[in-house]
């Protein structure tokens, strides 16, 4: 859509295919982990001196599942750490920047269960209402300067996050991989799972002029499959 694109992510092999395949001209890669939030600071920090960075999209692995029971802490503090505190922390670099353009856009994917916890996710239902609650008080303390905040919710999408879930619900089970497969597919109105690129596709709309008035809302990719409005 004409943008130039930052890809990070902590393989290098992976963000130099990435970008290899990507339309357009001038695209760059981070190769780093959010973890190592000085580090980051640093690079981004490197960026901003080529100029302003207008859309960010902060799309960070999911917690291991599990009961929320059975938790310990460091699961809750590492996926609080990975998602809303390396969210913000990067809100606070860029948005400097976005004031000056009157012209931001932040876009977090995170998942259905802000709408309704799905369960064995115990830690990742937790954080991912957290950057829901973060997205949407930031969303009305930047909308005067024409920066929006907005959240994807993407339901059973076909990655290796989704296989994962899947193979770990069919050992709980004593099912088949196929047959939960198959289970889950069934619980989608939509009666398959999505293509990442559909959840991209969202993300795009968000990040574009088109959608300028739509801000700190929840936007569920999900063929149907949320059982709430």
């Amino acid at each position: 859509m004409g943008c130039r694109i930052i890809a990070m992510a902590r393989s290098q092999d992976k963000l130099d295919k990435l970008v290899a395949d990507l339309p357009g001209e001038g695209h760059e890669v981070l190769s780093g982990d959010i973890a190592d939030r000085d580090a980051l600071g640093l690079a981004v920090d490197s960026f901003l001196a080529q100029g302003p960075i207008h859309i960010v999209v902060n799309n960070t692995a999911g917690p291991k599942p599990g009961p929320v029971a059975e938790a310990d802490e460091e699961t809750f503090v590492a996926g609080f750490a990975n998602h809303v505190l390396a969210a913000s922390a990067l809100a606070q670099q860029l948005l400097p920047g976005m004031k000056e353009a009157g012209y931001g856009r932040i876009i977090n994917i995170i998942s259905t269960s802000v709408k309704v916890p799905i369960p064995n996710l115990g830690v990742s239902n937790t954080i991912r209402g957290a950057m829901a609650s973060w997205a949407k008080t930031l969303a009305s303390e930047v909308a005067p300067f024409g920066i929006t905040v907005n959240n994807v919710l993407p339901g059973f999408t076909d990655t290796p996050r989704l296989k994962s879930l899947i193979t770990n619900a069919a050992q709980r089970t004593g099912k088949s991989y196929e047959a939960a497969v198959e289970e889950w597919k069934g619980s989608v109105p939509a009666r398959r799972f999505a293509e990442p690129a559909e959840v991209g596709a969202a993300a795009a709309f968000l990040a574009s002029p088109a959608a300028g008035y739509i801000n700190g809302i929840n936007l569920p990719v999900d063929g149907g499959r949320t059982g709430c409005l």
